[in-house]
């Protein structure tokens, strides 16, 4: 534990201690490379119990595999490198001994893939999920941050990664959660009139109407937690954060999460739109989440009266009275204007962030127990 503390403090070392040539980058890239060739390899060995299935075919191929070789030959590059420039050797030794691991595991003999029951948990959807995120967004946000004085490492990064890691994990029970209410109601009535007519409308019209849908059942929910009590217990969880940026978004309860999973998707799912536009609207949702809670600054102009913007959501986010019980919409704006709950004072960002009081404990376990206790 002393060692994981010591590595913890390297990363977050301060800004003079990171610059070019100290070997703090080789060092963070190598740890980076290291447990991200370590995870795939994990993968290729038991894909049956820790890979999505849809993703069985990028496992398959070659360029896949060559890429898990150079993402360790990376680590152990740059873990060398960090070894030589830097004076504490934390980040270079950890980033070795996990490249090390790694290569020592992919070298192991074949064996049988082990698999329970069906079971299986998403550690390459979390791989993607944030290599996806953190190499689209980190260096938009270094070149355009609203707050410039924020690390990458920031307070309380390590429980936003770990909330990416517990979602991912468990994607297939979120999955199946999310589905079960429209499987329920589609088989419990006839809706083949609807779902026929629903598909013969022109692709775009769908993914815009999956759009509308879903960000008008999500308004609705969204502003249930918090105006009912015992629900905002579980949405306080997410304003809890004290920083913006791509991976704030992903603080959630797990409760919270299949909730709100379930009720947007049921529209979309009930109605029997084209399987492709409910899937593009997925990766635009995951995506367009990451987008409002990241450190952006700018005012965007005109769309900021058309979509959802970073400066619209950090305004939800924010501390101060003026920033309670206001934009609740995730895509369109013209639903809070609808509604009397849209806030954007011209060229103004919250103060700061969070929930008044800061009740939320620290800590991703504590935050799981928080919503039970009285």
């Amino acid at each position: 534990m002393r060692f994981v503390r010591k590595v913890r403090s390297e990363l977050e070392a301060p800004r003079e201690e990171r610059a070019f040539g100290s070997g703090w980058i080789s060092g963070s890239f190598a740890l980076l490379a290291g447990i991200v060739g370590f995870m795939m390899v994990v993968v290729l060995r038991n894909p049956s119990l820790t890979s999505v299935p849809q993703l069985a075919v990028v496992h398959e191929s070659v360029l896949f595999r060559l890429a898990v070789y150079l993402v360790l030959a990376s680590g152990f590059v740059l873990a060398a490198l960090s070894l030589v420039l830097r004076r504490d050797k934390t980040l270079g030794t950890a980033a070795m001994v996990v490249t090390l691991l790694g290569t020592m595991i992919g070298s192991l003999p074949a064996h049988r893939d082990i698999q329970i029951g069906g079971i299986f948990f998403g550690i390459d959807f979390f791989i993607l999920n944030v290599l996806f995120t953190g190499f689209l967004f980190i260096p938009i946000e270094r070149l355009f941050a609203q707050n410039r004085t924020q690390e990458i490492f920031r307070d309380e990064w390590r429980e936003d990664l770990f909330y990416y890691l517990v979602s991912s994990l468990f994607v297939q029970i979120l999955t199946y959660l999310t589905l079960a209410p429209s499987n329920f109601i589609i088989h419990a009535n006839d809706v083949g009139t609807v779902r026929s007519w629903a598909r013969g409308l022109p692709w775009i019209i769908q993914l815009v109407a999956i759009m509308l849908l879903t960000d008008i059942a999500q308004y609705w929910l969204h502003r249930a937690f918090h105006r009912v009590p015992f629900l905002w217990r579980f949405h306080s969880v997410h304003h809890s954060a004290r920083a913006m940026d791509w991976i704030a978004g992903a603080r959630m309860h797990f409760v919270e999460i299949i909730v709100l999973r379930a009720v947007t998707a049921t529209p979309a799912l009930v109605i029997g739109f084209d399987e492709s536009a409910i899937q593009v609207y997925m990766l635009i949702v995951y995506v367009y989440s990451t987008f409002i809670h990241s450190n952006l600054r700018g005012s965007f102009g005109f769309l900021e009266k058309i979509l959802v913007v970073p400066r619209f959501h950090h305004w939800h986010h924010g501390i101060e009275e003026e920033a309670v019980d206001v934009n609740f919409a995730i895509h369109f704006p013209f639903i809070d204007r609808l509604f009397g709950t849209h806030h954007l004072p011209n060229g103004r960002w919250p103060a700061a962030y969070g929930v008044a009081g800061h009740p939320v404990p620290r800590g991703y376990w504590k935050q799981l127990l928080y919503p039970f206790r009285r």
